[in-house]
């Protein structure tokens, strides 16, 4: 049992590398832009908003908030491990095989699931550029069979997907109905990944100055068609003026796609052994680029909110382009700009996403837990080649038969997992010597600290809403049952964590990070959660059938 936790040391000569080493600290800021301003404030950033109303805002402070902590916990996990992986390495580091190997499987359900999606989003804004040029794509190849089919069965008012299922030709029995622009662009990425970092490097960094460009001048022209009564609409159940017109559970229910907003500043710590000097250039580009993007994501939620009713927000999947429509600000040439634009903005995501699924497995491959072929390298482009082309396979499969909702759940609640991992990894990391120009995580003791803000935060939410502690226990209800019965647990652990923090004199700030992304985790659902384990279910399988006998630690 022993050794299925034994953990592996890391140094920056105990592995040696092939990949050159050719990004800095401004590099690594631009692709985490790329990466977390993309298909979050592009696409499911309307979803959101039509969950949660106004009040969403809220939730991109609390992840922005879980995100600030946990990038630091990162940081420090990259300034010790200057080796590919992210949070797979460092739970080898600090857990043992068992875990890094869940956490492992959780990034493959994190990069290439993820990358399904924003393949989705760039399509949808691809064939609505299009369409605005009068260029027309036939409808049944421009989405995926069940997403045709679901709308169809349900009755939905978008009128493309039903057009899809009518209209599409039979292959015997079987509508043939394809989205063929997403299956096109990841093609396109997986071949410049494979081409190599550099040339990918200087295409991301070109479009990410234009995507923020225009983005700013979203921010500036919207700003002046806003209404302020859109922050505070009444809400159609309480008839209730109200900054949250479905309440608190309807915020927090929309935490997949805020969340999904957050991905991208994991993506950076993989890039670590192709970073010069990445014990300090890492740290700073990774908090850099997420202190940007939390700013940017909080400005375009209130222009949103305030140009545009949020309950008109419903199956929109192009919100950035749809509140400059006729029938809202009515301001035609943004709205080409835009779809433009979000093209520019979700490539990126892509490209980012796909660079880092392929060094994930070559850094599980290198521990002997996947076939050797993972951690092959082009011997002219100097990418783990192999890994690349597996990647574009896995991401362009499922394009071809799932669809956009099911992926978005799917993959926050495996990123959340991760992070909650990482931020109690740093818990469980030795102290470390300080050295002059690296980062260091400032250890604050939180043995009295840690209790005092948690217990003073329940105590104030119980001031201002003791209604929400008097039904906590009715798990029964249809709409807030489930979060009720989340809340509970999340209460639970916390006080398990303020008497641990207490006895261990454990570090403030990644407590802070575990307890904040513990509560995001309270905004899935008993189905988000049943196709979490199933995954993790098949992840084990493979690990005990091969991972277990061909691990390197465990042979050495």
């Amino acid at each position: 049992m022993n050794q299925l936790f034994k953990r592996k040391n890391y140094s920056e000569t105990d592995t040696s590398t092939n990949l050159l080493r050719v990004l800095g600290v401004w590099d690594i800021v631009f692709f985490g832009i790329a990466a977390i301003i993309g298909a979050g404030s592009f696409s499911s950033l309307g979803e959101a908003i039509f969950r949660g109303g106004p009040g969403v805002i809220l939730l991109y402070l609390i992840c922005g908030f879980a995100c600030g902590f946990t990038a630091l916990c990162y940081a420090e996990f990259a300034s010790r491990i200057p080796t590919a992986g992210s949070a797979y390495t460092y739970a080898y580091a600090s857990f043992g095989e068992l875990i890094a190997w869940i956490i492992g499987w959780a990034l493959i359900m994190e990069y290439s699931f993820g990358n399904i999606y924003v393949a989705f989003s760039w399509s949808d804004y691809f064939t609505s550029f299009l369409g605005r040029l009068n260029l027309h794509i036939p409808d049944f190849l421009t989405c995926s069979y069940s997403e045709a089919k679901k709308a169809f069965l349900n009755g939905s008012e978008n009128k493309e997907l039903i057009n899809a299922w009518k209209n599409a030709p039979l292959l015997g029995s079987l509508k043939f109905i394809i989205d063929i622009p997403a299956l096109v662009i990841n093609g396109l990425i997986t071949w410049l990944c494979y081409l190599g970092l550099k040339e990918s490097k200087n295409f991301n960094n070109s479009l990410v100055i234009l995507k923020l460009a225009v983005i700013v001048f979203v921010i500036l022209v919207g700003v002046a068609y806003i209404n302020t009564d859109n922050w505070t609409p009444v809400s159609t159940t309480t008839q209730v003026a109200s900054f949250m017109p479905n309440g608190f559970s309807g915020v927090m229910s929309a935490v997949s796609g805020v969340f999904f907003a957050y991905i991208g500043f994991d993506a950076l710590s993989v890039l670590s052994e192709e970073t010069k000097d990445p014990q300090k250039t890492l740290p700073k580009g990774m908090i850099i680029s997420l202190v940007l993007c939390t700013v940017i994501y909080i400005a375009l939620t209130l222009v949103l909110t305030g140009m545009v009713d949020y309950r008109k927000f419903d199956g929109v999947g192009d919100p950035l382009s749809f509140i400059f429509e006729k029938a809202n600000a009515n301001v035609a040439w943004m709205e080409l700009v835009v779809s433009f634009v979000a093209i520019v903005a979700i490539t990126t995501v892509l490209l980012v996403f796909q660079m880092g699924q392929p060094r994930i497995w070559y850094a599980m491959s290198r521990d002997g837990l996947m076939p050797q072929k993972f951690q092959e390298v082009h011997p002219k482009h100097k990418t783990p080649s192999f890994a690349t082309i597996i990647t574009g396979i896995v991401v362009g499969i499922p394009i071809i038969f799932t669809d956009k909702s099911f992926i978005l759940d799917f993959t926050s609640i495996g990123t959340i997992f991760a992070f909650v991992l990482v931020c109690a990894g740093v818990l469980m990391l030795p102290a470390k010597e300080k050295i002059k120009g690296r980062f260091h995580l400032p250890y604050i003791n939180g043995k009295v600290i840690f209790p005092i803000l948690f217990l003073g935060a329940l105590g104030t939410f119980y001031y201002l809403q003791p209604q929400f502690f008097d039904t906590l226990m009715d798990w029964k209800d249809p709409k807030e049952g489930e979060f009720r019965a989340s809340i509970f647990f999340y209460l639970i652990i916390n006080l398990i964590l303020c008497v641990v923090a207490f006895i261990k004199n454990l570090s403030l700030i990644p407590l802070i990070g575990l307890s904040s992304c513990l509560y995001l985790l309270t905004g899935m659902s008993h189905n988000n959660w049943f196709w979490f384990g199933l995954w993790f279910a098949l992840g084990l399988i493979i690990y005990f059938c091969y991972g277990y006998k061909n691990s390197k630690l465990r042979s050495s």
